[in-house]
Formats: structure tokens, sequence, C-alpha cells
């Protein structure tokens, strides 16, 4: 009756009662998303209808209820068919002030136009198929773009901004083709990353450092969402970003990641969303070539130096292991560089893990991300290892028993999800320096078994990547205990079902493959 009643005021009404009675069908329907299929032709007729009363000349009033009534409709995907047509998608455009025409945006009376025009595309592309050729018949990328360059300082129009941005994702989300045209043609990075400065409000203090004020309010909800959608649509813009060509492209990802590095010393409007916002700045690092990673720690300035040598010296003197990594104002410091990023990866990482649910989407971009970074920067892995593989003094309870990051992540190394435990040991054994004895020590064997035999590392040795001289960092509880470790041997069955150890076992196996490998 509902539809009935709107496609015959519609039809034959006048624009204030077209208004009046799609405001009433929005009020009751704004929470509806399954529909009943019995009234699905009326729906198909009322969509049209709307198309019909859009073209006309019309209050905006009357525009904005009409949108709102065709974005609750387009959540049907079966009414869609009929209804995107080139014809009414220009209408949609129009309104949107997508046209390339269109030289501003000065007029604050049609942004909720705009808005609701741009919201209802974002329904009907990721709905319809046709509607997704006609995206590209239309170009649409390319408007995008241009109406985002019209509003990208302008704070006062961040829903346009969002909605934009969410059109351009769902774009280069379901056309690959459209990735290669946002990172080439219409020099997306750059413009994807301005999106974001402005979101920021970013204060550059030089090439690839910003002003982070630890003391400054939140991100509001409008700006939050809005950083989100450009993280995702940055995200698929270079997906398949692994290696830098041109200086030009290593400097466009380095002012990115020094953003994205901006991005994980700030906080939303409530703890969910700066964890959303955090989790896509991950997945966007993960994105970055690791050369260019090298910008998420910085040099600390003079005054932060005066104030890291005045920590230093109120250390006690037997805390000297531990005196490379302070804390002074909020910031992380280590060697003389600043952490905080780092710092604030590694707690995020572990949040994760707290929560003890889909690890494959949540936690392993975050340990993938950290064991790259730690590979190639030193200093990363130097801070890392600080962190999470400190010098060893609990040596009565197994690796796996405890609350601290490193039993966690030991843990993790005998997990069910092959993907999870292979990442968790990796990470491990990158800040061991991809030394077994080193890995053993922290994790114990039967939790290094999987990654050292993947490796061919069971008999010991270490990984094929170069890492600096090792220090050392036994404590005296360790140097100890190390002795009684020959106590536990890795074991295994000898041919004829009787124990030895494992070397000597697979020593064994070798002479028989060997011998019974004669030619005919």
């Amino acid at each position: 009756m509902d539809e009935e009643r709107a496609l015959y005021i519609v039809r034959a009404g006048e624009a204030g009662a077209i208004e009046r009675v799609l405001r009433d069908y929005s009020d009751k329907h704004r929470a509806t998303f399954k529909f009943e299929p019995t009234d699905e032709d009326k729906r198909k007729k009322l969509c049209e209808g709307i198309f019909k009363v859009l073209v006309r000349d019309i209050p905006t009033t009357c525009q904005v209820s009409c949108l709102e009534v065709l974005r609750i409709l387009s959540r049907d995907k079966k009414i869609l068919v009929p209804v995107t047509t080139k014809e009414n998608m220009q209408i949609l455009l129009r309104l949107a002030k997508l046209n390339e025409s269109d030289d501003s945006l000065e007029k604050v009376s049609e942004f909720p136009v705009i808005v609701e025009s741009l919201k209802c595309l974002c329904n009907i592309v990721f709905n319809s198929q046709m509607a997704q050729q006609l995206s590209l018949e239309l170009n649409l990328a390319a408007k995008l773009c241009n109406l985002l360059r019209k509003c990208k300082d302008r704070k006062f129009i961040n829903d346009i901004k969002c909605f934009d941005l969410r059109l351009l994702f769902l774009l280069s989300l379901l056309h690959t083709d459209i990735r290669s045209q946002l990172r080439y043609e219409l020099q997306g990075l750059p413009l994807l990353t301005q999106i974001l400065e402005s979101a920021f409000s970013i204060k550059w203090t030089d090439e690839y450092e910003s002003a982070v004020d630890h003391n400054g309010p939140p991100l509001s909800p409008q700006e939050t969402d809005c950083a989100i959608e450009a993280l995702k649509a940055l995200f698929n813009v270079t997906v398949d970003s692994w290696k830098v060509h041109k200086e030009s492209d290593s400097h466009q990802f380095r002012v990115m990641a020094a953003v994205l590095r901006h991005c994980l010393l700030i906080v939303g409007p409530t703890e969910d969303k700066t964890e959303e916002l955090h989790s896509n700045a991950v997945n966007l690092l993960s994105n970055v070539p690791v050369s260019c990673l090298d910008v998420l720690i910085c040099p600390l300035t003079h005054e932060e130096t005066a104030q890291e040598a005045t920590t230093l010296d109120e250390l006690p003197s037997d805390k000297t292991a531990e005196k490379e990594t302070v804390l002074k104002n909020n910031t992380m410091v280590y060697n003389g560089m600043n952490m905080e990023a780092i710092h604030v990866l590694l707690s995020f990482m572990e949040k994760r893990i707290d929560k003890g649910s889909s690890y494959r989407e949540g936690l392993t971009p975050v340990l993938s991300l950290l064991t790259e970074c730690s590979r190639a920067h030193r200093n990363i892995r130097k801070f890392l290892k600080d962190q999470v593989l400190p010098p060893l003094r609990d040596v009565t309870n197994r690796p796996e028993v405890g609350s601290t990051v490193r039993n966690k992540l030991v843990r993790l190394m005998t997990h069910v999800d092959l993907g999870v435990k292979q990442i968790a040991a990796e990470f491990l054994f990158v800040l061991c320096k991809e030394r077994v004895d080193s890995l053993l020590k922290y994790t114990g064997y039967g939790n290094a078994a999987g990654l050292l035999a993947a490796r061919g590392l069971l008999a010991g040795g270490r990984g094929d990547n170069w890492y600096s001289e090792d220090e050392d960092t036994d404590t005296e509880e360790y140097k100890n205990a190390k002795p009684k470790e020959e106590l536990l041997k890795p074991m295994g069955l000898k041919p004829d079902g009787t124990i030895t150890p494992l070397e000597e076992a697979l020593n064994q196996y070798s002479v028989i493959e060997e011998t019974s490998s004669d030619t005919d």
C-alpha cells in the first residue's frame, strides 16, 4: 500500500505533495533492507516515476526527498535492472555535481542533494552490474577525482568527500582497470594522500615529518569517516605497488607513509573508530614498498634529545640493558629515534592477539608489516626485539606460559591456522636475526619445530638474510640455566622403532635412502 500511494502522488501530484508522501515513505522504511517480493513491480515503477520527477524543475527539498527514497529502493538488487540506464545515471551524475562543466561548489543549499545523489550511486553501482559497466562508459572515476579536487581543502563538506571516496573505493574494488587509471592517469596517489592530510590537519615540520599534538582533541566523526574511506580507496590504488621504479614514486610513497605515521599517532571519536582507522592504516602500510617505510621512525629534535639524556641519567645504574628504550612526554625513544608509530603498531598487534578470533583477517596484516619492517630496517628490528624479546630472566616457565607479548606470540606458533602459525614464527625468527639457537632460546624447540622443518634448519644454523653482528644479551639467569637444557633434546625414531636424538635418527634415514637407490 505504501508503494501504491507514493506512486500515485509521484505520477499526478505537484512538488509539495510529492515531497510529503516521499518523506513519509522514507521515514517508515529508513531501516528497511529486505523487501516483499510481491511488491517488486510497484517498486520498479516508483523508481521510474522518481527519475521523471528529478528532471523537472522542483525545489531542493523535494529533490532530497526523491533521492532518499531512491537510495532506500536501490538496496533491492532485483528492481535495478529496468531503472539502471545511461540516461538515469546521467541524471544522478548531474545532481551530484559530477559533470565536468560544473566549476565550483558554492551553493550550500545544494550540498544535501549532492550527498544523497552520491549515496544513491554507491548503492546502485554496488548492486548493479549494468551500473558498473555504465560507470566505465561514463568515465565516473575521473569525474569523482575532479569533484574531490574541488573540495579537498574544505572541511565543511566532509560528507561530500566521504561518499565521493566511498564510490571511488567501490569502483576500484569492482574494476581492476580503474586501479591503474587512478594510479597513473588520474594521479590518485597524491590526490588521495592530500585528502588524508586535510582530514588530519597535518602541519609538516620537515619533508617527511609532521607535528603531532598528543594533547589535542580527537578527530571528529566526519573527519574519521572521511579518512577511513580515503585509506580504503588508497589501498586499492596501491595494491600492486611492491617495487619503486622511479624517484618520484619513492617520494610519493614516503609522503604517504609519513601521513600514515601521523594517522597512527592520533585518535578518533571512539575507541572502536580509532581501531578501525588504525586497521585501515596498517592495511595500506602493507602496500608501501618496504624501502619507503623508514619514515615511520625519525630522529629526535634537539629538545627531545636533551629530554632523552635527562631520562637516561635518571635510570638506575643496574638497568643498563634497558637504557636504550625510554619513555618521555609520551614519546617512545630508542637509540635516538622516535619510535612512537612502531610502538602503536606493536600495541595494535597485541590487542588483536588478545581478541582471540579472526586472526587471519585482523592479525596477519600487522604481523606481516612488522616482520618486513624488522627485516629491512635495523633500528626497527632492534627496538621490537627489545620490546618483544627482552633479556630472558624467567627460565623456569615454558615459553608459551604467561601474559607477555613473547608468550602470546609463542602460543601462536602452534596455532591451527597455518598462515597465522607461519607469520608468528617468522616474526620471532626475524627478531632473532634468523639464528636458530637464538629462536630456540626464546621459544623452545617444540614451538619452533614447524618453522625449522619448513626452512630445513632442524640441525641448526641460520636463515638466508644477512644481519649485523650479534651482541651478547644473555642474562645471568639464562647463563646459569643454559647447561641444564641439555637434559631436553629433540628426539626421533630410528628405523627399528627405537628413540634416539633427532640428528642421529635423520642421519640413519639418509644412509638407508642412499643404499636403497641402486639403479636398475
